[in-house]
Formats: C-alpha cells, structure tokens, sequence
C-alpha cells in the first residue's frame, strides 16, 4: 500500500494537530491523564458526531463535558433527565405573543453548539426520541417548522451501565446515532494522587479558558473530510463492517451509518494525529468505540460470556491488514 498525497498538504494537518494539541492541554488542567479519551471526543467533534460517555459514577464523565465544552469557545447547555422530563423541554415550544399578536419559537436548550445530556437512560423514551432527529440531522421539528441547529453541534450523552433502577434502556436507533461510545475508567494510583492536589483548593473548571472558537472548528471539520484514503484501507474498513454481519455470535450487525462513521472519524483521528492519510491501525483503534454499541450478541453467545468487544477483537486478529507495497 504505497501512502500518497491527499487532497491537503501536510501543512493543513499539522495545522489540526496544533489546535487538537491546544484543546487537548487545555482540558487537561481540569482531567488527570485522560488524554486518548479527550482525543476521542475531538474526533467525534471534528466528525460532528455525537458521543455517549458510559461508565460509573464519579469519574468525570460531566467534568470531561464541560471541559471540553469550555475549552472549545462555543455554546453550551446542559440538560439533567429525568422521568418527568418532556421533549418541549428539550427542544423548544412555538408559543402565543400577545404584544405581536403572532406565534413564535422558544428555543429549548438543544440549540446550542456542545450539548450535555446528563443520565439519557433517565428520560423516558418519548424524550429519549426528541433527540433522534438532532442527532443525526442537526435539525429539529416543532409544530410542524424545522428550526436547524448551530454549527458545529456536538451532543454529548452520559449514562451509568451500573445502575438500572428508573432508567430506560437506549433503543438500538438512538445507539447506532453515536458515533462513539467511550469509557473514562477509574484513575491509576499516581493518577488519584494527582486529582486530590489539583482539586485541594478550587476547582480548575472555574478558571478554564477557550482555546479555539466555532468558526475555527467548522474550518478543521472542513480539512478532516478531504484527509486521503487510499482504496485497500477503505476496502479494510468495508471488511470489518462486512465481518459483522457473517460472523455466528452476532444477532445485530453494523450498519452502512456505523461504516461511515468509522470511515469519517478515521480521516479525523489521523488529522488530529498530524497525518494527511489514513493507516490501518487508525481503523483497528477505532473499531471498539465506533462499532462495539452497535452490535447485538446472540443470546447462546452472551451465555457464553462473549461480548461485542471481544468479538471485535477477534474480527480484527483474523482479518488481513492492507500492508505498504514498497514497489
């Protein structure tokens, strides 16, 4: 496989890699040693893709939000779910004037550029659908008038795997409209040690201040699309997808928007990475957090204990890897 130009030049990537390094470092002064997940959600971010964070309690999933939200110098809204949560709380209502005589749109929250939604599996799956259109679409309905979102939109989703008691369980649609699903892990030793010193005093969110602004990221949007793939590595991303769909363990496979989802946050991953062309090995390191929400193990299959992580795993120790033709 013999690596040739793309459509940008080294310059303009390298330009990505510095303002993703900017944005990475600033986030870091609130997240300790987090840097590959902070980077996950820029190449969601890049993708204009959405992002679900699951995992406990307590480990930063709304801080990463917010810090990635502040660092970024655009809009934010966070929206808390809970059962009693409607979808005109979250995407506006068209409402009577009486000094125009004339209706008019209130905008709910969802309007906004970064959007934290805190608990999604709390909101009933009415609300849980208001979302659907926004996610994939970045447009809203309300009575009848579609009302688009700002550009750029990232929607950020929280939900704790653990603890089932009065939440709703996210449909297989609302999955497959996250482009990543992403799981921040508890500390290291040294790590925990560093977080009880940083948050001895304050709270470094407080003073935390944007490094970049909307306009900037919806140019870099612009340059990750046009990031070069050359035709055995997007034939190696239709293969895994493929191998999903014949492989015996799997009831629901990924379908053709998980395939270009991985494909998109490939030529963001290499941008961000300072690299105007796509590598295999950018696919197999996303193939988890792109692909393993979207699939479905049989039943015998999870009796066995086989999850869709480690039947990604497995797809990928056996499909063979486009290799550099050095002719």
């Amino acid at each position: 496989m013999a690596v040739i130009s793309g459509k940008i030049s080294s310059e303009q990537s390298n330009e990505v890699k510095k303002i993703a390094d900017k944005i990475i470092s600033n986030v870091s002064q609130v997240m300790v040693g987090k840097r590959e997940i902070t980077e996950l959600v820029l190449v969601a971010l890049l993708c204009e893709g959405n992002v679900l964070l699951e995992d406990v309690p307590g480990v930063g999933k709304t801080m990463l939000a917010k810090s990635t939200a502040k660092s970024l110098g655009c809009g934010f809204h966070r929206i808390q779910c809970t059962p009693d949560l409607l979808p005109s709380d979250v995407v506006g209502i068209q409402f009577y004037n009486q000094k125009t005589c004339a209706f008019e749109f209130r905008p709910g929250p969802i309007m906004t550029n970064i959007l934290l939604v805190d608990e999604i599996n709390r909101a009933t799956p009415r609300t849980q659908s208001a979302l659907l259109e926004a996610m994939q679409e970045q447009q809203v309905t309300v009575d009848m008038e579609t009302v688009p979102l700002p550009r750029p939109f990232l929607l950020m989703a929280t939900q704790n795997p653990i603890e089932l008691e009065g939440t709703f369980t996210l449909p297989e649609a609302q999955l497959d409209r996250f482009m990543l699903r992403l799981q921040i892990g508890y500390p290291s030793e040294d790590e925990e040690g560093a977080i009880l010193l940083r948050f001895q005093q304050e709270n470094p969110l407080d003073k935390l201040n944007s490094v970049t602004e909307a306009g900037e990221l919806l140019r870099l949007q612009k340059i990750c699309r046009q990031i070069f793939v050359e035709e055995s590595v997007r034939n190696y991303v239709v293969a895994v997808i493929r191998a999903t769909r014949t492989h015996p363990d799997i009831k629901l496979a990924a379908s053709p928007r998980a395939s270009l989802s991985l494909y998109q946050a490939a030529q963001s991953l290499a941008a961000i990475r300072g690299r105007s062309y796509v590598i295999p090995d950018d696919i197999k390191y996303l193939a988890i957090p792109a692909l393993a929400h979207r699939l479905v193990a049989k039943t015998e299959a999870r009796l066995r204990g086989r999850s869709a992580v480690e039947i990604i795993k497995e797809i990928l120790s056996k499909l063979p890897v486009p290799v550099e033709d050095n002719k």
